[in-house]
């Protein structure tokens, strides 16, 4: 029963080339391996900028945690490191590292150990058209759109937003599209922006305000849902923001792993909110356990290694805009 912490790294992934990140040109992720009862368990994390997070300070957070949980079975060690870590990718890469470790002890899926009543399918994702200029964001959503793309996301800073989602629209006229407004909408006319990008048939609004301003949309009646991201980390978030937004965002990252994440989950549906479920930049391991929860999302934005310039082996494929398993 005992749990051995076998690895916990650092790895570094090359971005693609067309794709501008916060991060640069490459990503580093925690990978964090545990082994009990001949089976291992593997999980990954991305350090959340937001958070003050850098790969070293989430590898040795992982480090300091496992003693305290060498003689626990997989289900209770989950349990502790709730307690024993913070929100963010050192818990992420541990907490789904346990959930995967009990599932080949068990001799299950990952879907089976969650509840899930069937098998994982495809899901559409959205795909991210990163901050450019109108014109670089258009032959961006021209290309997603030539790719098989359905859904895009576009990425807004307050700035020249209209003619950038409108140039997107003018490059992808088919696709479906949703916004991420990234705190920058505190100082405008929420309303009238909102109405604006109805217009251009934007469906979703993420996290228009700042954290803590959320209030501010409060009197807002919009043409389009508003969904919480940075405002709702974890599932106690929800009763606090639940009256300002439609939906929540829910990233693994962020929440701390899967076990939050089916909390947030199961805290948004008893509140009436929609689901989206995200990701940071990441490789099909930090995916896997994300796709699980995605079969409950109303909005699925889980392009995280189609944005890198490769993925691991193995990993999800992306086909006519949809996420799913391999082929074998």
């Amino acid at each position: 029963m005992a749990i051995q912490l076998k690895s916990a790294r650092v790895e570094r992934w090359a971005v693609a080339a067309d794709f501008v990140a916060v991060h640069g040109v490459h990503v580093d992720v925690i990978v964090a391996e545990v082994a009990g009862e001949g089976a291992i368990g593997r999980g990954e994390g991305t350090p959340v900028p937001y958070l003050g997070e850098d790969a070293v300070g989430c590898r040795n957070a992982i480090l300091r945690a496992a003693p305290h949980i060498a003689d626990m079975d997989a289900a209770t060690a989950r349990a502790a490191v709730q307690e024993l870590l913070a929100p963010g990718a050192a818990r992420n890469a541990l907490d789904c590292a346990l959930w995967d470790l009990e599932a080949k002890q068990r001799g299950l899926r990952l879907w089976q150990v969650v509840g899930c009543e069937g098998a994982p399918t495809a899901r559409v994702t959205a795909f991210t058209i990163s901050l450019g200029s109108p014109g670089a964001m258009a032959e961006q959503a021209a290309t997603a759109e030539a790719d098989g793309y359905r859904l895009l996301k576009i990425k807004l800073t307050g700035d020249d937003d209209r003619l950038r989602v409108a140039a997107v629209r003018t490059g992808a006229p088919e696709a479906r599209l949703i916004v991420d407004a990234n705190e920058s909408w505190g100082q405008f006319d929420i309303l009238a922006e909102a109405e604006a990008l109805a217009d251009f048939g934007v469906e979703m609004i993420e996290q228009p305000v700042a954290v803590g301003a959320d209030a501010l949309l409060d009197p807002i009646y919009a043409p389009i849902p508003f969904v919480a991201d940075e405002s709702c980390q974890t599932a106690a978030d929800v009763v606090r923001i639940g009256a300002f937004y439609d939906g929540v965002n829910i990233k693994l990252d962020k929440a701390g792993g899967l076990t939050e994440a089916l909390r947030i989950a199961d805290a948004a549906d008893a509140a009436g909110l929609s689901i989206m479920v995200g990701c940071m930049l990441s490789t099909s391991l930090a995916i896997a356990p994300a796709f699980v929860l995605a079969q409950r999302a109303r909005w699925v934005d889980l392009d995280g290694p189609a944005l890198l310039a490769r993925d691991r082996e193995g990993g999800f494929e992306f086909r006519e805009g949809r996420i799913g398993p391999p082929v074998v």
